[in-house]
């Protein structure tokens, strides 16, 4: 099941960045603790409004973004 319902974009918060639940957390701050080596515990430990699937909302937001077709001309 999508967790995608878990980010949201609101033009007033963060500069319109996507974030978690309507928190002040950005995904891309969660991306870059995975990043740096933080464990999903480390970060739930830190981070005590998110929740597991905050994470695995994070990462699904963050694959669909980095996929697009690819055209080829012929």
């Amino acid at each position: 099941m999508s967790e995608l319902h878990r980010i949201t974009i609101e033009p007033e918060q963060c500069g319109g960045r996507p974030c978690i639940r309507s928190l002040r957390i950005r995904v891309k701050d969660v991306l870059d603790l995975l990043a740096s080596g933080a464990s999903r515990e480390e970060i739930l430990e830190d981070y005590t409004l998110l929740e597991a699937a905050d994470i695995a909302a994070v990462l699904e937001f963050a694959a669909r973004q980095s996929d697009h077709p690819v055209l080829h001309v012929a």
